[in-house]
């Protein structure tokens, strides 16, 4: 399942991996792709909306509902 989220705060490389390893932290099987320009982050999980939300908000950035 896709799940597009719009994520204030990738400025960086090092904010890109963050976000990556937060998501592959909850769903090691998991794709990001993460657009800066558009402040997007598209995630494949099947691991619910909220919970991959969650962990990219943990990491300090905010994640647009």
């Amino acid at each position: 399942m896709n799940h597009l989220f719009t994520v204030e705060g990738i400025t960086c490389g090092h904010c890109e991996k963050a976000v990556t390893q937060a998501v592959l932290a909850l769903d090691a099987q998991a794709k990001v792709l993460i657009d800066r320009p558009q402040n997007s982050v598209l995630v494949t999980s099947e691991k619910n909306r909220d919970a991959l939300a969650q962990a990219i908000a943990e990491e300090g950035y905010c994640v647009a509902h």
